[in-house]
């Protein structure tokens, strides 16, 4: 069982920045890809970003291309989510989530396995 734990979320105006942080307790954590979603209310889960194991590479939605970075520190089983630019439209609860599934699944929510409780991010105009 791996828990994550997220944090960094809160309350920025529009043109701001966030770091998002999300900790793993698993001796593990190099071996998992790591994603972020994120949930704005009424709206489905979306993906956001995902930085594969080993090697990384990494996945963002276009949405958030040339805004958002993400980025992992295996050393403090941790993988953050940089967000610059935000917009109002940024605004939701974002999850961090970790998958051990290979291949080009990662987009899909269903695909990881373990999940964060959320943090809430608010954008305002």
């Amino acid at each position: 069982q791996v828990q994550l734990v997220e944090s960094g979320g809160g309350l920025v105006p529009a043109g701001g920045s966030l770091r998002l942080s999300c900790a793993a307790s698993t001796r593990t954590f190099s071996s998992y890809s790591m994603g972020w979603f994120r949930e704005a209310p009424g709206k489905e889960r979306e993906f956001v970003a995902m930085i594969t194991s080993g090697i990384p590479r990494t996945y963002l939605v276009d949405s958030v291309k040339g805004r958002f970075t993400i980025s992992r520190d295996n050393a403090k089983n941790t993988v953050y989510l940089q967000m610059n630019s935000l917009k109002p439209e940024d605004t939701a609860v974002y999850f961090c989530a970790a998958r051990t599934a290979p291949g080009g699944t990662y987009s899909y929510a269903w695909s990881y396995d373990y999940w964060g409780q959320g943090t809430q991010v608010t954008v305002s105009s």
